[in-house]
This record gives C-alpha cells, sequence and structure tokens, in this order.
C-alpha cells in the first residue's frame, strides 16, 4: 500500500495528537500532585516530552514503523547488558533473557511445567526462564523461597487473576493476606471441613447411582448421550470419557458447599450453570427476599469457563504490566476476558440466590459472611464474592483433574488398582453403603499412596509459583539473589527428581511411598504449595479425594479405551486431563 504525501501527514498529526494526550494521561495517573499547563492542543508541555513528539512529526510513517521496534529491541538488549539482578551468568533459552515473550508463547501452548522441566534437564538446576525470572529445581529451595518469615511476595504474576476484586489467592499485600488468611483459614480447619462430610458423601453416591444407571444400560448393548461425548455399551462395559463426570462432581459438591446449592450438572447430565447477566444488579440484590426470580441470567459452560479464564490468566500473567493492555487487544486473549467475566457472573449469580434465601445449615458462603477481621468487620458485598470465586475455582479445578488422574493411572495400573481394592475389600467387607466415610478409609495406607502418588507425578499444580526476592535478597546454596529478582521452584520437576522418587520418578509406582526417604520426600512432595501462602483449602481437598477414591474403586473396576495413547494434558494455571476414556464395569462383590 502507498501513502500519499496528505496521508502521511495526516497521520502524523494524528500520532502528535495521541502522543500528547497520552501523556497528559499517564501524567494524571502516575503523577497527581504534577500541575500540568495548557490544554491538548496548547503549546505548554513538559519540554523533554514534547521534544520528542516535535521530532516524531518530523519522522515518516515507515521510519516510525521501524524505529519503534528498534528502541524497543534496544531497550531489552541494554537492560540485559546492565543485569540489574545480577543473572546474566544463569543458562536458559536465548530469547528468555531479553524479553517476557518467550515464557509467555510457552504458557499460551500450554505446556509450561514439561517445557520448564527440559530445560532444567539441559541446564541444570538454575533456569533463566525470563529477563528477571530464575526456575529453581532443587526441593530445598522450597523451604527458603516459600518460607514463613522470609519477606518475599507474590510477582505481579498474580495480578492477572483479579477479579471483582482481589482475594485471598491473589492478594499481593502481606497485611491484607494475613487478614483475609484470619477469616478464611478457621473455615477450613480439619473439624470445619467435617461438618462438610455429608455434602460430600450425597453428590459422590448420585454419581455411583448414575454410573450404576448407564453400567446397566451398556452391558444390553445400549449407548446414550449423557456426558460429553456420550456413553456406548460393549464386551459387557460402558464406555465413557470419565473427566466430565467429575467435573459435574466436582462442581455439584463445591457449589453446595460454597453457594447452598448444587449446580444440577450430575443430574442434568451436562456442563452449565447461571451466570448473572449484570454482575452490579446481582450483587445489590443480595440478600433481599425474593429478588432471585428478577436477576437475569443465562445458562454457560462452566468448566470451558473455568478452563479459558485458567489459560488466560496464566499466559497474560507472565508478560510485563506494560504489555497486558496490548496483548488484551488480540483474539485469543479478549476471549480469556469474557471467560474472567463470565465466572465472576457465576459466583455473583449463585451468591444472590443463596443470600436470597436464607437456610439455617453452615456452609463455606455462612462462614466467610460470619467471619471477622482483627478489627471486628465483616466482609463486604464484593469482598464476599470475591473469595466464594476463589472457593469455587479452586474447589473445583483440582478436585475433578486429580480424580481424573488417579482414575488413569488405576487403569493404566490394573495390579495397582487389584491391589487398592483389596485393602478397601479387606477394610469394608461389612459396609453396605457404597460411599465410604472418611473415618472408615483415612488410614488405608496404600489408598493415601495411590491419591499421593497420582498428585506426585500428575502435578496438577505443576508451575513455580513466582515469588519476588525480599530486601536482603535471597540465598539458595551458593548462589544470591538480590532484592526484586523473581523466583520459582517448578513442583513438575521437583516431583520427579530421582534423588528423592528413585530411579523411575516417571513410573507410577505407590510403594515408593514407603521405601524412599520419608524426610526426603516429605520436604519435596508440593501438591498444596508451602509456607504462608499454601491452600488453605488442602484438608477439604483431601477428604474429597479420599473419599472419591475409595467409593468409587470399592464400587466399579477400570480399563483404558486406547491402552497405548498417552494421558493428554492441557496447563494454564493447572494441569488438566484433555480426556479419560475408559470402559467401567460393576465389580461382582459391590
Amino acid at each position: 500500500m502507498l501513502f500519499t504525501a496528505d496521508t502521511d501527514s495526516i497521520v502524523r498529526e494524528v500520532v502528535r495528537q495521541r502522543l500528547r494526550f497520552s501523556w497528559v494521561k499517564w501524567v494524571k495517573l502516575s503523577h497527581p500532585p504534577l500541575r500540568l499547563t495548557g490544554t491538548l492542543s496548547g503549546k505548554l508541555q513538559p519540554s523533554a516530552t514534547m521534544a520528542l513528539v516535535d521530532l516524531l512529526e518530523n519522522v515518516n510513517l515507515v521510519s516510525l514503523a521501524l524505529g519503534i521496534p528498534a528502541l524497543v529491541i534496544l531497550g531489552h538488549v541494554i537492560k540485559w547488558f546492565l543485569d540489574p539482578h545480577k543473572i546474566r551468568e544463569y543458562p536458559g533459552p536465548f530469547f528468555a533473557k531479553f524479553t517476557d515473550l518467550w515464557l509467555g508463547h510457552v504458557a499460551a501452548n500450554g505446556h509450561r511445567s514439561e517445557v520448564v522441566h527440559k530445560l532444567h534437564k539441559q541446564y541444570g538446576t538454575f533456569v533463566r526462564i525470563a529477563p528477571n525470572h530464575v526456575s529453581i529445581s532443587d526441593p530445598l529451595a522450597l523451604q527458603i523461597v516459600y518460607a514463613h518469615g522470609n519477606g518475599s511476595l507474590k510477582s505481579e504474576f498474580y495480578d492477572a487473576f483479579v477479579s471483582i476484586r482481589r482475594g485471598l489467592f491473589n492478594t499481593r499485600s502481606r497485611p491484607e493476606h494475613t487478614r483475609k488468611r484470619k477469616i478464611v483459614s478457621h473455615i477450613f480447619s480439619q473439624k470445619s471441613v467435617l461438618e462438610f462430610e455429608p455434602h460430600v458423601r450425597l453428590y459422590v453416591g448420585q454419581l455411583i447411582k448414575q454410573w450404576d444407571r448407564l453400567y446397566d444400560a451398556g452391558v444390553k448393548g445400549l449407548s446414550g448421550e449423557e456426558g460429553e461425548g456420550g456413553w456406548r455399551g460393549r464386551d459387557g462395559r460402558v464406555w465413557l470419557d470419565c473427566l466430565p463426570w467429575y467435573n459435574y462432581l466436582a462442581f455439584d459438591i463445591i457449589g453446595d458447599l460454597a453457594f447452598g446449592a448444587p449446580f444440577g450438572m450430575l443430574s442434568a447430565c451436562q456442563d452449565a450453570a447461571p451466570v448473572a447477566v449484570s454482575h452490579e444488579k446481582a450483587m445489590a440484590s443480595y440478600g433481599t427476599s425474593g429478588i432471585e426470580e428478577e436477576i437475569k441470567v443465562v445458562h454457560i459452560p462452566a468448566v470451558k469457563i473455568l478452563n479459558d479464564r485458567g489459560n488466560f490468566s496464566a499466559s497474560l500473567g507472565v508478560l510485563p504490566s506494560w504489555m497486558r493492555p496490548l496483548a488484551k487487544q488480540l483474539p485469543w486473549f479478549r476471549q480469556g476476558q469474557q471467560a474472567v467475566k463470565d465466572l465472576a457472573g457465576i459466583a455473583i449469580a449463585a451468591v444472590a440466590k443463596r443470600l436470597a434465601m436464607p437456610v439455617d445449615r453452615v456452609d463455606l458462603l455462612s462462614k466467610l459472611q460470619d467471619g471477622r477481621d482483627d478489627e471486628g468487620k465483616q466482609m463486604g458485598r464484593e469482598e464476599l464474592t470475591a473469595e466464594a470465586l476463589t472457593q469455587l475455582i479452586a474447589g473445583s479445578d483440582t478436585t475433578s483433574n486429580s480424580s481424573c488422574a488417579i482414575t488413569y493411572y488405576l487403569a493404566k495400573n490394573p495390579h495397582v488398582q487389584k491391589k487398592l481394592q483389596k485393602e478397601l475389600d479387606e477394610t469394608l467387607a461389612n459396609e453396605d453403603d457404597p460411599v465410604t466415610t472418611l473415618e472408615q478409609v483415612k488410614r488405608l495406607t496404600y489408598l493415601q499412596g495411590v491419591i499421593d502418588e497420582a498428585l506426585r507425578i500428575h502435578s496438577t499444580s505443576g508451575i513455580g509459583l513466582p515469588r519476588i526476592a525480599p530486601e536482603g535478597g535471597l540465598t539458595i546454596g551458593e548462589h544470591f539473589f538480590p532484592e526484586g529478582t523473581i523466583l520459582s521452584v517448578p513442583t513438575y520437576t521437583i516431583h520427579r527428581d530421582a534423588e528423592v522418587w528413585g530411579n523411575d520418578p516417571e513410573a507410577f509406582r505407590p510403594e515408593r511411598w514407603f521405601e524412599q526417604d520419608q524426610k526426603a520426600i516429605q520436604r519435596t512432595f508440593n501438591p498444596f504449595s508451602f509456607g504462608p501462602r499454601s491452600c488453605v483449602g488442602r484438608n477439604l481437598a483431601s477428604m474429597e479425594l479420599l473419599i472419591i477414591v475409595s467409593s468409587i474403586l470399592r464400587r466399579f473396576e477400570f480399563v483404558l479405551e486406547y491402552p497405548d495413547k498417552p494421558f493428554d494434558t492441557v496447563e494454564g494455571f493447572l494441569r488438566k486431563p484433555v480426556e479419560c476414556n475408559v470402559g467401567i464395569k460393576r465389580r461382582a462383590q459391590a
């Protein structure tokens, strides 16, 4: 395309005006005390900036198009040369030394943990994965980077996860986190979690009934459309993708616990949840009796929205803050922004419905409402909703992904499956209820070994969670990292450390939990993170997995439909299975 002189002058004038406007806006937002003289079209502006504007006025578009990228590249090279955080010595991908775009590209492709793991195998313990980010694959570094009282803070990565307002997970303020954790932590104490057990067991029983129904039809050679991809009866089994069913289970459990009612996915055999069309009107209605019918909602696929949101936030979060507004203009990121809004709408609709119908029951929302900080203050509407959204995300994604991974590895390793079922049969021989209780199974060592081994090898939270080195820096081994350096310890990689786990870390072998050095294992095993920012809901997650796995494996036998097919995953913030096609057969003694 050719530009005429008139076109070029018009565009340069537009650029000039935009530069003036952007400068004024930036100064007002970033430096409120500064007093600006003149107007947008006037002549009185700070001299350095206007000198740049005047210079650009005399540059043609071709020079401008070539010059801006050159300046950006030069800026990255200069920063690398100056090496403000003294990390130039650490090896890593070439482009990662100069720009965050390398890690952004890796994150967007959905296999960050695997890529970083390969880099550690290639380069060693310390790998530079961004201009100011060093990944450390030393289990001992967990105790340093994420330790209590070391002063390290979460990085800007977590800003990409803020929705409605900052919650316990994504706040970067230490005082704010301390305040929030004081309110939330007692909700997930072991005593409180036991109050939630009947609700968990209720929905595990519903899943068992659904699979019983499909199995009875499957042995007759029937098929159906329930679940994503449907189900088929063949060879005395019912064949289906178990992942969506675990998604239904997890969403109904957390819906009941957090909002007082399930999303109804198990009964509908469908991924659908109501989302508030107007967030403002729905939150304004909180606590108003009878208003739930007036809140306009639409139904959306919640699991898909949750996945899209995780992919979006994890990819956006690794980009520098100045680049994020530009990235959000790209189609893929725009779709992610909509997912963030929709997921918030699900929480808002659920909270509005729950508060409009007060019930005398103990659930997460009622405990959040009753919680108070040190000043005796309760959470406001936005904060209450933000924390409820955090529980929705944390309580659904992790449980379903882990349950699916456990089922896959048991179906892949039938000798392990039989050994687990033997332990369950011997312990529960006199129990008629197909759904186990925590008291019945919490001391079963092989069951716990199976769950832990799946959490180790699948690593639902596999990426290294970034922390900023505090004032005075951090020393890891013989390596010193000055204040401001971003450090992380990749869970996926330390879960494959041969010195800790033995010479076969890629194998699914629960026996290793009874053979290896127990101190080294406990120091390295990191499914719920470590330190003051570790997962506050680990007691609930552990109870859910014990009941789900023991109940399902006592009732059914699983085989893989495609035994030679790898267990494909895609990673946003969490590593999620893509599918898990299994053949289900009800056990004779069940």
